[in-house]
């Protein structure tokens, strides 16, 4: 072999390397944690999250604030944990037929196994008019 042969090969070689490694550069780089919320849902500063399962796993899905958002069909009376990364209070919304009821959220609290998940229906960053529970 020439040496102009052995150039060739060795640029092929680390042409091949190159696209190896950028190919996987996202993964061998990313310093940011699996996400404990399933596949494509991450945790943000200013958001609470809610899970389908005590200890914050399961189905997660979160929300940040302001205004009223409806919990998805997942979570819908079926949330056993959450976490709160929001420096506000917050109000899980309970919806009955006569009347609604309000469960404070305060900043930055969470439970690995929260009783009330069971009749969350939505949450807000005001009362929506419901009454304390």
């Amino acid at each position: 072999m020439n040496p102009s042969d052995t150039k060739v090969v060795m640029l092929r070689r680390l042409a091949l390397s190159t696209a190896l490694l950028a190919a996987l550069a996202p993964v061998l780089v990313s310093t940011a944690p699996a996400s404990a919320l399933g596949p494509g849902v991450e945790r943000g500063p200013g958001e609470v999250c809610f899970w389908t399962q005590p200890g914050q796993h399961g189905t997660g899905w979160c929300y940040k604030p302001p205004g009223y958002a409806d919990l998805p069909e997942s979570h819908h009376d079926k949330t056993a944990s959450f976490r709160s990364d929001v420096n506000k209070n917050l109000y899980a919304i309970d919806w009955t037929r006569d009347t609604c009821y309000s469960r404070l959220i305060r900043a930055y609290e969470f439970s690995d196994n929260w009783s009330w998940g069971s009749r969350i229906d939505g949450i807000s960053d005001k009362t929506e008019g419901c009454q304390a529970a």
